[in-house]
């Protein structure tokens, strides 16, 4: 069907940016819009259905229509030579001192973020593009005001870019009168800029995919793929894709996400934090669920070792890297014990993920590079990754995904505070335009605060919740948390920060979502009609 339309730019244009938004890369995008908008909006609607049919009492399960899938010999396609070595991948948004640094920063692998870590503002998706696009060609530097310049390495990590997830608009661009979806916006003017340039790079087009709930999910994105590179000329299958397994629908579906996309897709990625936030979400209205503390909802609880479990067993049984997942913690260079405390934490999380299998993991900051390959190395030592390790000991069940008893989890007024600061500090760095926050000694993104506010919206809305004195959380006592902890950070920021950022409204926004009957599915949607 063609629909007539006519594409608006409605974002500031500031001279830099028409290099970006050009008439063909516009048109580029239109033709991806037109193509695969209608059923973005189907598959966001059977979301929505599954929800409802969770609500009811109905049980996740794996997919009797797709056991031939499951049961059948077949792998992912090939894999690209630098993509083989996944042993660290650093994580981060994409402005220009981020880029470079995480370039260089001794990782085998940058995914620059235009998703949890970055607060989607015009200026940061669009410079965000020019920056991805200088760094491919080797043509970025950055100079801060004490006149110190930052440049590429001769050596520096493989690039991967997240776009936004599918429930994700970018309103600064219509089609129509319609916004384009962020996640065609972000891959649609990174491919059409980079594709050739990276190929002729001896590298690629390579991306991570986040937040699919299902295997038509991954077909989609693997239509786009398809229409994308035959658009451009470019041969199919020149793009892969690593899939963050960040929901608890997709655990159970990811023979069926390897086989969509077995074309361009590489691997696997435990996404922890989205996973943890999405088996909150999904299992919010069921009285028989309810989560403690979010520190006692660790890798070792049994719902997520079966999750990772299963995850690492599935990749290797077709070929496919095993990524492990992102530990919060971060080092602080002015202060030793915090130091020392990070290295300490990654160091075990670390330990812990090799031995179970993974073939690599994520980190959140440079100096945890040597930290974690030192624990890989122990296991895999000179071998790219450990595929042969096919964990067949592992048997998952579908109960097994969805046992959510924790043994000695609380929930405690020092984890409802907790919650409700990170939830409005980070709500606020967002406004502010930072998407990665460092808040208490922890990297936060959107994920993280997810989990913070999700978790405080059950709490109250679960019939008789009490802390472990006893005290029953109600609307009262959580407003009144809700106003004491922002006076916490209003006095921890300053009040020209606290004015600045918007903590104001962040505080407000955090209220509206923890009060509300009915669950917004992410904070991210209202919260972006905040910012420009």
């Amino acid at each position: 069907m063609i629909i007539e339309s006519i594409i608006e730019v409605k974002g500031n244009m500031q001279p830099d940016y028409e290099s970006i938004l050009t008439p063909e890369a516009l048109e580029f995008l239109e033709m991806l819009h037109q193509k695969f908008e209608p059923r973005r909006k189907e598959l966001l609607q059977l979301r929505a259905e599954r929800q409802k049919a969770i609500d009811a009492g109905e049980p996740l399960n794996f997919l009797p229509e797709t056991e031939e899938i499951k049961t059948g010999n077949w792998k992912v396609g090939d894999i690209p030579t630098d993509l083989q070595l996944r042993r660290v991948e650093i994580t981060g948004p994409v402005d220009r001192k981020m880029v470079i640094n995480a370039l260089n920063s001794g990782a085998n692998v940058f995914m620059a973020d235009f998703e949890d870590a970055n607060s989607p503002t015009w200026e940061n998706v669009v410079q965000g593009q020019l920056n991805l696009r200088d760094a491919i060609r080797r043509e970025i530097d950055f100079t801060v005001q004490n006149g110190k310049t930052y440049r590429l390495n001769d050596k520096v990590a493989v690039l991967k870019v997240r776009p936004r997830g599918w429930h994700l608009p970018e309103k600064h661009v219509t089609i129509g009168g319609e916004q384009i979806s962020g996640a065609l916006f972000d891959f649609g003017l990174y491919f059409f800029h980079n594709a050739r340039e990276l190929l002729h790079r001896r590298t690629g087009p390579y991306f991570y995919l986040p937040k699919l709930e299902s295997h038509l999910e991954a077909r989609l994105w693997n239509d786009v793929f398809v229409a994308a590179q035959q658009a451009l000329g470019i041969p199919v299958g020149s793009i892969k894709a690593t899939v963050l397994i960040e929901t608890i629908p997709a655990a159970f579906e990811m023979d069926e996400i390897l086989y969509e996309l077995r074309e361009h897709i590489v691997g696997l990625n435990a996404g922890r934090w989205d996973y943890i936030f999405s088996a909150i979400k999904k299992f919010r209205n069921r009285p028989e669920v309810l989560f403690p503390d979010r520190t006692d909802v660790t890798m070792q609880v049994p719902f997520m070792q079966a999750y990772t479990s299963l995850l690492v067993k599935t990749c290797h049984n077709r070929g496919a890297h095993a990524m492990g997942g992102m530990a919060a913690f971060i080092p602080n260079r002015h202060n030793p014990k915090v130091n020392e405390n990070a290295f300490a934490k990654v160091k075990a999380d670390k330990a812990f993920e090799a031995k179970s299998g993974f073939d690599g993991t994520w980190v959140a900051h440079p100096d945890l590079v040597a930290v974690a390959r030192e624990e890989f190395d122990k296991v895999l030592g000179e071998k790219p990754h450990q595929k042969e390790v096919l964990r067949e000991d592992v048997q998952v069940k579908a109960e097994d995904l969805t046992d959510f008893h924790i043994p000695g989890g609380k929930i405690t007024e020092a984890g409802l505070r907790l919650n409700i600061n990170v939830g409005i500090m980070y709500i606020g760095s967002w406004l502010c335009g930072t998407g990665a926050a460092a808040i208490h000694n922890l990297m936060e993104d959107a994920a993280t605060a997810e989990i913070s506010r999700a978790q405080v919206w059950q709490w109250l809305h679960h019939p008789h919740t009490k802390t472990d004195d006893g005290a029953e959380i109600t609307e009262e006592r959580v407003l009144q948390l809700i106003k004491e902890e922002t006076e916490n950070i209003k006095e921890d920021v300053g009040l020209v920060m606290f004015k600045n950022c918007h903590y104001e409204n962040a505080s407000q926004l955090f209220s509206e979502l923890v009060l509300t009957t009915c669950f917004v599915d992410f904070l991210t949607l209202p919260a972006y009609k905040y910012i420009d």
